[in-house]
């Protein structure tokens, strides 16, 4: 059934399409790009736009006391369930990243039995207050540059405030 002949008229079939499609496309670019190169030509209509006025105003600053005082632990504990990918609430209990149980108040870098610290959160900062969670919440790779946590933070100051009062609502 398949012979040497069969297999030629195969083979001589799909490298006469490739020869045809190779040849149409050529044809089709020397079409469509008469004058060469891209974007050479002056484009026929132009749409004017008027520019944007630009909010010159600067970002309010946060006051981090002010939305520690507001901050509500049970808004917090839904913001937590982006954590628990990685992070478990349980003292002593490991995941791909350390248990927060305790987490607010507790020395950096000194979770029981988790040894895969990254050196910059030990350069960043001594123990985890309320502030420098707050700051490595909202960007960790720019709070600790070099840090192992790949998250990218959290944007909404008042998700951060909330979370931080859930952590240290959890502990004892």
């Amino acid at each position: 059934m398949l012979d040497t002949m069969t297999f030629t008229k195969v083979l001589g079939g799909f490298c006469g399409a490739l020869l045809i499609f190779l040849l149409g496309n050529w044809a089709a670019e020397s079409l469509f790009h008469v004058g060469g190169g891209h974007g050479d030509e002056a484009q026929a209509y132009v749409i004017e736009v008027a520019e944007a006025e630009t909010d010159t105003a600067e970002e309010e600053t946060v006051d981090f006391e002010t939305l520690m005082a507001s901050a509500d632990a049970s808004a917090g504990e839904g913001v937590y369930r982006a954590c628990r990918a990685c992070h478990q609430l349980e003292q002593g209990a490991n995941a791909v990243g350390p248990y927060l149980y305790g987490v607010v108040g507790r020395d950096i870098g000194t979770a029981e039995g988790y040894a895969s610290y990254s050196g910059a959160l030990s350069e960043a900062g001594d123990v985890w207050t309320p502030e420098n969670l707050f700051a490595f919440l909202e960007d960790p790779s720019g709070w600790a540059p070099g840090t192992s946590m790949g998250y990218s933070g959290l944007g909404d100051p008042e998700d951060r405030v909330n979370l931080i009062a859930y952590l240290d609502s959890t502990d004892d």
